[in-house]
């Protein structure tokens, strides 16, 4: 079995397309940045998984996008 990896125009369970929401993170983050935040850093707000593991148990990417702008306080411009 193939393990999808988070990232810019991958797709997750669904084919659910990130765009946008990968989009939001390089603003907020940088690109490289964004990419740690996502596979390294664990949220409580998402059950105590990764930006990475929330999306690929098919978590909608809203729900991950407001953990993330909740835990790291993007401003509401952003949002």
């Amino acid at each position: 079995m193939t393990e999808r990896r988070a990232g810019p125009g991958r797709q997750y369970a669904g084919g659910v397309r990130l765009t946008e929401f990968w989009d939001r993170m390089r603003t907020q983050f940088g690109d490289a940045y964004a990419q740690s935040v996502a596979k390294d850093f664990v949220f409580d707000n998402l059950g105590g998984r990764t930006v990475e593991r929330a999306l690929e148990d098919g978590m909608d990417a809203k729900i991950v996008w407001r953990a993330v702008c909740d835990t790291f306080k993007v401003p509401e411009n952003l949002r």
